[in-house]
């Protein structure tokens, strides 16, 4: 029985150090060492959103430092982005049709360039960061863990409820991490 299971053992080996292929190491080309993150643009009627987000892509690359956050004078990499719309949609309705709860969409359009040869590594005309929230109608609060946005982003602070400013910073938050997940991780 003991040398039955010695020879299982043994014949798993050589798949097992096969793994899954997974790999800690960034899939970016390795001559790419630098990054210049340019403010974003706001296009939409929105207040409050251009600073959080252009802060947020910056502090994920200084933390992450596959890339080196750089002036643009110095950078092997060059990021710009526009915030294109801002949508909230009714998801839940209480009594007399009024919103409970909404889903909130921030979407925008980003390119990333090589500043040596100009050209466009990659370009999203449309990447978006989403969230829920509920209203005071709801009588839900909106109060959960919100990941990175409660640690790491100030909460906007330019909409009319409380719920919704903590909801468009962790749409923004997304935002931000999905364009810099896309810029390390180009497959």
């Amino acid at each position: 029985m003991t040398r039955a299971i010695h020879c299982v053992l043994l014949a798993l080996v050589p798949l097992l150090s096969l793994g899954c292929g997974y790999s800690t190491q960034s899939s970016l080309d390795p001559k790419y060492q630098t990054i210049y993150v340019e403010a974003v643009f706001d296009q939409t009627d929105e207040y409050g959103l251009q600073a959080p987000l252009s802060n947020a892509i910056t502090r994920k690359f200084i933390t992450d430092s596959r890339l080196k956050v750089v002036k643009q004078e110095q950078a092997d990499l060059h990021l710009q982005g526009v915030i294109l719309d801002y949508k909230r949609k009714g998801l839940t309705f209480g009594r007399d049709d009024e919103v409970t709860q909404f889903l909130l969409a921030i979407t925008a359009g980003v390119r990333i360039t090589d500043q040596n040869s100009g050209e466009v590594l990659w370009q999203e005309e449309i990447i978006s960061g989403e969230t829920t929230y509920y209203t005071r109608a709801a009588g839900q609060s909106s109060d959960r863990l919100r990941g990175n946005a409660e640690i790491f982003l100030p909460t906007v602070t330019s909409f009319a409820s409380e719920e919704e400013n903590r909801a468009a910073s962790e749409a923004l938050e997304q935002l931000a991490s999905d364009i810099f997940y896309r810029t390390v991780e180009p497959w």
